[in-house]
Formats: C-alpha cells, sequence, structure tokens
C-alpha cells in the first residue's frame, strides 16, 4: 500500500476510535447524571423526590458542554506516547469546568428548577471517575491488541548516540504503544552499538520513506549534528508521515533536564533543581515534623554527652563550623566539640585522620558513632540544613574539590543534609570524592520523599557507626 493510501487509512481509524470514545464519554456521562439522582434521591434520600424530568432537562446541555470540554482539553488526540496520569488530570480538568459552566446555565437558563449540590457534586465525582476508568479499560484493550501485532504503527529513527539508544529502549519496554521501529538511519558510528537494523546514513530518510510502509519519523540527532536538523526536514519533505523530534537533554542537562511549554513556547530545561512548588513544600514539612520528632528523642542523650565533654575538656562543648549549603550559601554548622581548642591553629583546615591527635579521647568515640552530628538537628529546624542531602563541605574545601571535580557544585541545588545516599554508601570522610559527587548527584536527580525515608530508614538500620567516620 503507498504512504497515502495508508495515511488515508490511518486516519479513517482515528477517527473511527474518536467517535468510539466520544460516544461511550457521553453515555458515561449520562449515566453519572442519572445515577447521582437516583442515589441522591432513591438510595440515599429522605423525604420528597423530585420528579426527573426536572433532572433530564439537564441532559441535553450536559452533552454539550462535555462534550466542548472534553474537545477542548484534546482528550480525543492520539496517546501513544502520552502519561496516563497526564489524561486522567486533563479528565478532572474537562469535567470540572464542565460543572462550572452547567452551574451557570442552571443558574441562569433555570431560575425556576432547585437542583440538589448533592447530585452536581456526586455527577462531578462520578464524570471524572467513569471517565478515567473507561480509558483504562480501553487502553488495556489496545495494549492486549497492540502486543499482538494489531492496531501497529510503524515508525524510522534518525540519529544515533544516546538519544537514539533511548528512544529505542523506552519503546522496547513500553510494547503497548504499538510502535515499531523498523529501522534506524544513522552514521555508522554513531548508531554501532545501537541494537537496530540501519537501513542507511541520516540524509538518505526520504529513500527509505519511498520503500517502506513508514508512519513516522523520530529524529534523535546527537547534539553536535544538530546542524543536520534541516538537510533531514528538506528530505523528509511533505511526506506524509508524523514527525518527533527528541532533543539531545543527555549531553547538554547537568541536572534534570526536562521540557516544559510555557504559554505555546516549549522550554527546554538543562539545569533544575528538584525542589520546587510543592516538592519544596512536603521535604520542609517532612524536616520539621521528622526533625523535631528526632530532636525530643536524642535530648536526654544530647544532655549527656554536652556534660561529659564539660567535665572531660571544659567548655564550649558546641562547635560551630562555616559550611556550605543551599545555593552556595554558608551557614554555621553545629557539632559537639571532639577536638582540643584551637585544633586548626597550627596546621590549618584539614581533613581528619585515623588517630588525629588533635581529637580528645571522648571526642574519638562521638566521631566514630557520629554522635557529634547531632546538633545538626538544630540547624534542620532552623532551615540551613536537611535532613537528608549531600553533606556539607568547609568553603575552603569546596574551592580545592571544584577545581578538582567537574560538577561539583551541582551538590549545591539541594540543602545539606544530615545523612545522604553517598553516606550510607560508604562514601564519607577522606574517601573519593569523586564517588561522592556521583552519589550526591544520583540523589538529586532522583529525588523523592520516598527515596528520602528510604535513606532514613537505612540509617537508623545501619546505626551511626561508620568505618570512615574519624
Amino acid at each position: 500500500m503507498g504512504g497515502e493510501g495508508r495515511t488515508d487509512v490511518l486516519k479513517a481509524h482515528s477517527r473511527l476510535f474518536e467517535h468510539l470514545a466520544l460516544a461511550t464519554d457521553l453515555a458515561i456521562i449520562a449515566t453519572s447524571w442519572i445515577g447521582a439522582y437516583v442515589l441522591r434521591f432513591h438510595v440515599f434520600g429522605h423525604g420528597g423526590v423530585p420528579p426527573f424530568r426536572d433532572y433530564a432537562l439537564q441532559l441535553l446541555p450536559i452533552l454539550v458542554v462535555w462534550s466542548f470540554a472534553f474537545h477542548a482539553f484534546d482528550l480525543y488526540r492520539p496517546h501513544r506516547m502520552a502519561s496516563h496520569l497526564a489524561e486522567w488530570f486533563d479528565i478532572a480538568k474537562a469535567s470540572t469546568l464542565g460543572v462550572l459552566v452547567l452551574i451557570a446555565i442552571m443558574t441562569f437558563a433555570f431560575r425556576s428548577y432547585d437542583y440538589s449540590r448533592i447530585v452536581i457534586a456526586t455527577f462531578w465525582g462520578a464524570s471524572i471517575v467513569g471517565a478515567s476508568l473507561s480509558r483504562a479499560v480501553f487502553r488495556e484493550a489496545l495494549r492486549v491488541a497492540r502486543r499482538h501485532g494489531y492496531n501497529q504503527r510503524y515508525a524510522l529513527l534518525v540519529g544515533g548516540g544516546e538519544p537514539a539508544a533511548e528512544v529505542l529502549r523506552v519503546l522496547r519496554m513500553r510494547p503497548d504503544t504499538g510502535i515499531r521501529l523498523v529501522g534506524l538511519l544513522s552514521d555508522k558510528l554513531d548508531g554501532e552499538d545501537i541494537p537496530l537494523r540501519r537501513l542507511g546514513g541520516i540524509e538518505e530518510v526520504r529513500a527509505v520513506l519511498r520503500s517502506r510502509p513508514i508512519d513516522m519519523v523520530i529524529i534523535a540527532l546527537p547534539h553536535t549534528d544538530y546542524a543536520r536538523l534541516g538537510a533531514v526536514l528538506n528530505e523528509i519533505g511533505d511526506e506524509p508521515v508524523t514527525i518527533h523530534f527528541v532533543p539531545d537533554l543527555f549531553s547538554l542537562a547537568s541536572l534534570r533536564g526536562g521540557v516544559e511549554e510555557f504559554e505555546s513556547v516549549p522550554f527546554i530545561h538543562l539545569r533544575e533543581s528538584p525542589l520546587y512548588g510543592w516538592n519544596l513544600v512536603l521535604k520542609r514539612a517532612c524536616d520539621i515534623g521528622l526533625g523535631t520528632v528526632a530532636l525530643l528523642f536524642a535530648l536526654p542523650a544530647m544532655a549527656a554527652i554536652a556534660a561529659a565533654i564539660a567535665l572531660t575538656s571544659g567548655r564550649p562543648v558546641l562547635y560551630r563550623q562555616e559550611r556550605m549549603g543551599l545555593d552556595g550559601r554558608r551557614f554555621p554548622m553545629l557539632k559537639f566539640r571532639t577536638m582540643l581548642l584551637d585544633a586548626e591553629h597550627a596546621s590549618g583546615p584539614r581533613w581528619a585522620t585515623p588517630d588525629d591527635p588533635r581529637r580528645t579521647p571522648l571526642g574519638t568515640v562521638l566521631r566514630r558513632f557520629s554522635l557529634d552530628e547531632l546538633p545538626q538537628l538544630f540547624n534542620v529546624l532552623r532551615g540551613d540544613m536537611s535532613l537528608v542531602g549531600p553533606r556539607p563541605e568547609r568553603p575552603t574545601f569546596v574551592e580545592e574539590f571544584r577545581r578538582r571535580v567537574p560538577g561539583y557544585m551541582l551538590r549545591h541545588k539541594v540543602k545539606a543534609g544530615i545523612t545522604g545516599w553517598a553516606q550510607i554508601n560508604g562514601w564519607r570522610g577522606s574517601t573519593s570524592i569523586e564517588k561522592r559527587i556521583e552519589y550526591d548527584l544520583y540523589y538529586i536527580e532522583r529525588w523523592s520523599l520516598r527515596f528520602d525515608l528510604a535513606i532514613l530508614l537505612q540509617t537508623l538500620w545501619l546505626g551511626f557507626r561508620n568505618r570512615n567516620a574519624y
């Protein structure tokens, strides 16, 4: 079948699916409205029951409004590579918009009728749940069909390097999308590590499109080949295929890259902290809540340690040391004093070593079990630190590490922590700075509240003892 003929067939199938989905949605919306009426007045109702015809009057405006709302949120476009969660949010937003318009219609066009707010609220929730479940069932049926070779779309991958390898990986991981890669167009060096049949060079796309039944072209060029993007698009020309472009964030992004649309303009984020908006609020709430509980449990031990330090080596019992935290800001970090007074007067700032002569006898024990870190709970409650994050370093060492380790300063895109992913994996003290940064950046790139809780639980499970703490 020729390219144009196949495109016509696919469009016909797409329109059929759209009409079926619309009919199903409208049937669910109508059922939800009727069901809300029945639940309110015939199942849980008490007293008088308003005539059903009053509620039946609203069916026509409901179906019209929901039809426009669902179309306005693009709920009938193909969603092969879209997030199901995003689709459910769109359904919720469309139904919310529909309810607001429905209330306006009832207020201004049906003033003589008194509609139950419970019916409207029940209908709103049922419409969201019903439409979401029907979409889930529909997509599960499509997933099964696609796994058996039906409803397939054939794609040509153009590019190489990590972008093309990632496209191949995710499409093989998600066969339910029904997108089958027929081959790869790449320069031989770029594509030699990609386990996909090579059909030619990057700019041979037109010849391949005319010789094979292809529905979409996925362009995944390394950023070094972006100058050739125009030539690839010119070669595709007016061929009736869908074109997707995968930006090479893998080599350009240094921290949590992503794409966001702002007022129809796509913004590509090459470097961004994971802690913003609700993420920031949740992490701070966790720090305050768990930090307060931890401090209450630790206060008796902290009082005993403070008394022991005062008796064995005098005052002060607390030591304030300047460290670097979020966005490179400096703050005084609190610790129990574990070394002699003016321990760095002669040597200057330097790492602690095994059998360090600057330590007090009690300080040796406190450092071995990390009990000298307990006062940092006050830093957490004050907002200087978090319970979980990269361990803060002294500004003197930061400047040295910044020269030695590429990307070192990226660890300061989140608050410093009392414990962290690097620490529970043994990378603390005078261990490899490179490995520590690798673990810190892994934590930042994959941050979640669940990840924080897992690190805290591991910290408690492993205890406070660490062979690299001295």
